[in-house]
Formats: structure tokens, sequence, C-alpha cells
């Protein structure tokens, strides 16, 4: 098949219109269609169904445009590789990472590495859902377990538990709980029971309210507990990460916490060589390492 074709192909599969290809291939309209009827005469068959509205890809087009995605983005990481000078560290990095840790772990610690690298331009990814590595969904990844692809380079970070935390004012006027049956008298904040979460996470909450607790407050991310338990609405389920950057969160229930949730940095076996790969990994760890010697310090370790 010819390369050009296919790359005109995947633009307008991509932007659903002859137009639209046609702006971002600096290509015109008739342009863009007589190449994309010349791919379906040497492909004998069909690739989209045209009507008013725009194109919708056939059966054949959807094998095409799978075909040319993976192409596309293999591509891409062979020009990450290309353009990643050894002496120098810039471009785009697309980290992906779950919303909890994302934003209330990674990124109040970027400017430290915005400082040694200005030119870095970084795209944070936060979600619960496992983006695909190898097919070029994002870069690097930090994950509350270890990944399960094949083909990647993973580096075991750090361990978290999920732990009871409350604030001072909701202790105040609550009572600190001395043993689990006290929950009967608390409002218990954590993770919905449907939300994407680690296991550990899910096994403690359903502990928890096995004591009936008095009343509950579900939210479908930690961000949103935390704010629950910053607020003094209640006793929360929350990462231990947090404890360093919340100092005035009040640890309930000390006998009581998660196992071991590992945390792993991953990326594609062909950025290996990635200077921006490296230099975000050698910033990862060494904010783990100060994170740890800090929590030392606290006498949370």
């Amino acid at each position: 098949m010819d390369w050009d074709k296919l790359r005109i192909f995947h633009a307008v599969a991509d932007a659903g219109s002859l137009t639209h290809a046609g702006d971002k291939l600096n290509l015109s309209q008739s342009a863009v269609s007589r190449q994309i009827r010349a791919l379906e005469e040497s492909l004998g068959t069909t690739l989209f169904h045209r009507h008013a509205r725009g194109l919708i890809l056939t059966e054949q087009g959807e094998l095409l445009f799978d075909a040319t995605t993976a192409m596309a983005k293999r591509l891409e990481a062979a020009e990450a590789r290309i353009k990643d000078s050894e002496e120098e560290v810039f471009g785009h990095l697309r980290v992906t990472t779950t919303l909890a840790f994302g934003t209330l772990w990674l990124a109040p610690r970027l400017s430290a590495l915005y400082d040694k690298y200005p030119d870095l331009k970084i795209d944070l990814k936060l979600e619960e859902r496992v983006l695909d590595l190898p097919m070029r969904e994002a870069d690097v990844a930090i994950r509350m377990k270890e990944p399960s692809q094949a083909d990647l380079i993973r580096k075991r970070l750090m361990t978290v538990r999920l732990r009871a935390y409350a604030s001072r004012d909701y202790l105040e006027r609550a009572g600190t709980p001395e043993a689990l049956s006290d929950l009967s008298h608390h409002r218990l904040i954590s993770q919905s029971p449907d939300s994407s979460q680690v296991s550990a996470g899910a096994r403690m909450i359903q502990q928890l309210l096995q004591h009936e607790p008095q009343s509950t407050l579900t939210v479908n991310n930690y961000f949103g507990v935390l704010q629950g338990v910053l607020n003094d609405l209640g006793i929360g389920v929350l990462p231990d990460y947090l404890t360093e950057e919340f100092p005035d969160l009040v640890r309930v229930l000390p006998e009581f916490e998660s196992a071991e949730v590992p945390v792993f940095l991953a990326y594609p076996e062909e950025l290996r060589h990635s200077r921006r790969i490296a230099a975000f990994r050698d910033f990862v760890q060494d904010e783990v390492i100060a994170h740890r010697k800090h929590l030392k310090q606290l006498g949370k370790l």
C-alpha cells in the first residue's frame, strides 16, 4: 500500500471529514478525495460511508484505521527518540497517573523539575483508567500496582497504605474514636464502592462499614475524600502520602490500616534511552527519597 495514501486516509478517518483533513494536510478537498478513491480501488473495498454530515468508517475502514493508528503511535515513539538530545532535555512528555496522586503528590513537586529543565513540556493525564503505554497513549506512568503490560521497563518507587484521618476541629466536636466499634458515632468518608480503586483500599472500607458508621459520604476519588475531611465532615480513608502535604490531618484508629500498595513507575522499552524519560524518572525517585526522609523526621514512618 502507498504510504502517502495511508497517511491521508488516517487524517480523514481521524477528522471524519475530507475538508478538515485537507486543512490539516494543506491539501484541497478534491485532492484528498482522489487519494481516498485511489486507495479504495487498490484495496478493492469501500473504506467510508458518505453522508451529508460527514464520513463514517466501514468495517474494512475500521480495520485499516486500527492499523494506521498503531503505525502513527510507533512513528511518534521513533520521533521522540530521534529528537531526544544527548545533552539536553526538552520537548513533550506525557505522564499518566491517578487523579489523587497526580493532583496531591506529583503536581505540587513539578516546580523542581521545571527549574532544572525549563524547556520541558509536560502533559499530565490524570485518570484511573490504565493507559496503554506500548500504544503511545502516554510516555510514562505512575500506577498503584505493578503494570501487567509486556515490553515495559518498571521501577518500584515506594509503598502506600490507606489509613483513617480526621481534622482536629472534627475530633474536638465529635470525639476521637478509640476502637472500630466507635465508628457508630461518626461519619465515614470514603471512595464509592463502585469507583476505580486499589483492592487494598476497597477491602479496608468494607471492614470499616461492618462497624455501621452513623452516616457515610462516598466520593469517586481521594481528592473528594480529602476535601470532606479537611472541611470537618468526618473520618476519611486516605493514602498516607498526604500526611506531609496536609500536616493538620490527624490519624485515628492507628492500629487499623490497609495492606501495602506498591507504587510503580513504568515506560515502554523503546523509550529506554529517552533523555526526557530519564530526567522525569530521576526527578521522581529523588522526590520519593526526600518525601520518605521528611516523614522519618516527622516520626510518621
